[in-house]
């Protein structure tokens, strides 16, 4: 704790005495003290922008830069006080004066304008203009990495812990790359400000030895004039340091390693450059004049290096050749347990094309990661355990095809290039690609190289990985599919479980009054108008009490929703509205006299031409409200929904039909923004 409060407040006290410096003298061995402080400062931040792996790990970087330019400027005052004050400002000024640049006036002046032009010109100028892009791209991308958090997270690829983290990550960054646009200012200021001072320092320094010591203008020159170069020198090179972390912050990107592991892996890839290289270093050994020995030593390094790639590479090669002839030659058992494992069909099935195997590796974008993130989303919101998806390349595939199979018949398809992403956007012209169309939602897309990620993002589109495509698919097919993969088994262990918490509302039902197979009929009917079956107390409850009047199908489900009505009615809602389109109530009665039972469930026994004007008068309802941006639902009464459902589900394909009892079951605000009428209505 003592240390955290320390660590706290060493900022703090740090600016307050930069603030001191500024008008306090201090005496030559204490601005020692400081000028090595300052250029160690300097030299830690450098190091540590080449040893962090992504520019965030260095956020603080903004507000040091402003506190190290403080410090520069305070130190030049303080320095300048000294030297035209006493004509000495410590050893480290005097060394760097008389013995850096050899007692010359002119040489120090020559470098000191050296360094000024190689930080103002070159490195500040570069770091300003790398900084002023970097965060206008990141703020431009901003909104574009916020919707694939979004997308990740509705489909179940990460928590909303992880969405979180993602979300403050992005904010971070843009907040970073808009302070070091205004932080790359300091250091052009700083530069200016040393340029400044030290020809001030120079004038005033001959003044002072002219006017008021009586000196001739050389020794003046000699006196303050070496003093001054000194004392630009050391804060020059800190302030060149500084300069240089600046660019190298900027120009930093998302790595695994810091830059060193990465610019030697990246220099040594190629044998042949370095091969080349090293050949040219000692032809250019044999040009007459040349130094011979450091041409020979550096080509003879290249060639030695380019040569103990080759080694690495090669024995990388036969390690893969043995793995896989080990693979080839291992015994392949025959035995009958083998065979039926082969012969066994997958409830979930993802076959990959050979390209497409890249994908299955423990990389971040991990697919099999990924589906098991899914399978715990779709148990949270659905109730329903998904059973392992089973993945395997199949070389039947086209390239870059990938293929979702239920119980070996194929469900889903569609393709997942490597090297590229998929952009949803309508100003996509401009990006080279293949243009495709999402598989889920149906939207316009284009696979744009992954060079191009940030291309897209500045045009407006929604940038999604390949990976995070497949598992979107995957879910939508699981979600539409939930019925099917609802087995028995998995209804007998969902009941096991709330027997543990709920004994009485399974021991009522289970096997007394219904088979396991009659609930899981119920929960399947329940499942394919996506209603969650994770609330089974409850759906327990109101199953007992329907099995006492009847054990018809179609009246256990309605009962079971019933009992849900708060819950499915609270997913439709707009605040505390709810927007329903009603039926005319003579068309209602109407329907009602003409249900039927059936072996599907009840039928609405009615004239082919007047079915088909109600199915004309729902499109255009539902039509007409999604025009308007709204969302709305079917309203009847309870003994037709059924029947209703069946009717428009093949017409208005996500539609929902609800009941009387189950809107009114919660207490919300009813809306009628439509009304289905028959022929008669709609002819009068």
């Amino acid at each position: 704790m003592k240390n955290r409060n320390l660590a706290m407040l060493a900022v703090p006290v740090g600016v307050v005495g930069i603030i001191l410096l500024l008008v306090v003298p201090i005496p030559a061995a204490m601005l020692d003290v400081l000028i090595i402080v300052n250029i160690m400062l300097g030299l830690v931040t450098l190091l540590t922008t080449m040893f962090v792996k992504k520019p965030l790990d260095f956020s603080v970087f903004p507000s040091l830069l402003l506190v190290a330019t403080l410090f520069r400027l305070g130190l030049n005052v303080a320095s300048t006080r000294l030297v035209l004050g006493d004509g000495y400002a410590g050893q480290v000024i005097e060394a760097f004066g008389h013995v850096a640049v050899g007692g010359s006036m002119v040489i120090g002046a020559v470098i000191f304008l050296i360094l000024v032009v190689i930080q103002f010109v070159v490195v500040t100028k570069g770091a300003e203009r790398v900084a002023e892009v970097g965060a206008r791209f990141t703020l431009d991308a901003m909104p574009g990495k916020q919707m694939a958090i979004d997308a990740d997270l509705n489909a179940g690829l990460i928590t909303d812990a992880q969405a979180k983290d993602r979300r403050a990550e992005v904010s971070a960054e843009a907040d970073f790359y808009g302070a070091m646009d205004g932080a790359s200012k300091f250091v052009k200021g700083d530069a200016i400000a040393g340029l400044i001072i030290i020809i001030i320092n120079i004038i005033g320094g001959i003044a002072i030895g002219m006017l008021q010591r009586g000196m001739e203008i050389g020794e003046a020159l000699d006196t303050y004039a070496l003093l001054t170069i000194g004392d630009g020198l050391v804060t020059q090179i800190p302030a060149l340091l500084m300069a240089v972390s600046t660019g190298m912050i900027v120009t930093r990107s998302n790595a695994e390693s810091d830059i060193g592991t990465t610019a030697s892996a990246q220099l040594t890839q190629s044998r042949n450059a370095l091969l080349i290289t090293g050949a040219a270093a000692i032809l250019m050994a044999l040009i007459p004049g040349m130094p011979i020995i450091p041409f020979i030593i550096v080509g003879f390094g290249l060639i030695f290096i380019s040569q103990r790639i080759k080694t690495t590479e090669a024995a990388k090669k036969a390690e893969t050749e043995a793995a896989t002839a080990a693979e080839q030659v291992a015994p392949k058992t025959d035995t009958s347990e083998d065979l039926i494992e082969q012969m066994r069909v997958h409830a979930l099935e993802i076959q990959l094309a050979p390209d497409l195997v890249d994908i299955v590796s423990g990389a971040s974008d991990d697919l099999l990661a990924r589906v098991r993130g899914l399978r715990r989303k779709i148990a949270m919101d659905l109730g329903v355990v998904v059973p392992p998806v089973r993945t395997r390349d199949s070389i039947d595939l086209p390239s870059s095809t990938y293929v979702i199979r239920i119980a070996g018949v194929e469900a889903g398809r569609g393709i997942a290039p490597a090297g590229k992403v998929l952009a949803l956007g309508d100003a996509l012209d401009g990006l080279p690609g293949t243009v495709t169309v999402e598989p889920v939602f149906g939207l316009a897309g284009k696979w744009v190289p992954s060079e191009m990620r940030y291309s897209a993002e500045m045009t407006g589109a929604t940038v999604i990985d390949r990976v995070s495509v497949l598992v979107t698919h995957l879910s939508s097919i699981i979600t539409s599919n939930a019925a099917r993969l609802l087995t028995r088994e998995d209804v007998r262990i969902l009941t096991d479980g709330v027997r543990q918490v709920n004994p009485s509302a399974v021991d009522d039902l289970i096997p007394g009054m219904l088979s396991l197979a009659e609930v899981q009929r119920v929960l399947q009917g329940l499942l394919i108008e996506q209603i969650p079956i994770n609330d089974l107390p409850r759906i327990y409850e109101a199953l007992s009490l329907r099995a006492k009047v009847s054990t018809d199908p179609e009246g256990l489900i309605e009962a079971a929703r019933h009992a849900l009505g708060p819950a499915l009615t609270a997913q439709y809602l707009d605040g505390t509205v709810l927007r329903v389109i009603m039926i005319e109530p003579l068309l209602e009665q109407s329907m009602l006299e003409g249900m039927r039972p059936s072996e599907a469930g009840t039928q609405i026994l009615m004239d082919p031409a007047k079915i088909e004007a109600v199915l004309a008068s729902v499109r255009s309802s539902v039509a007409t409200v999604e025009a308007s941006g709204l969302s709305a639902v079917l309203v009847c009464a309870p003994a037709l929904r059924p029947a209703i459902r069946r009717l428009v589900s093949t017409q208005s394909d996500g539609l929902p039909v609800l009941s009387y009892q189950e809107v009114t079951a919660s207490n919300v605000t009813i809306e009628t923004v439509g009304v289905v009428r028959g022929a008669e209505t709609i002819s009068a």
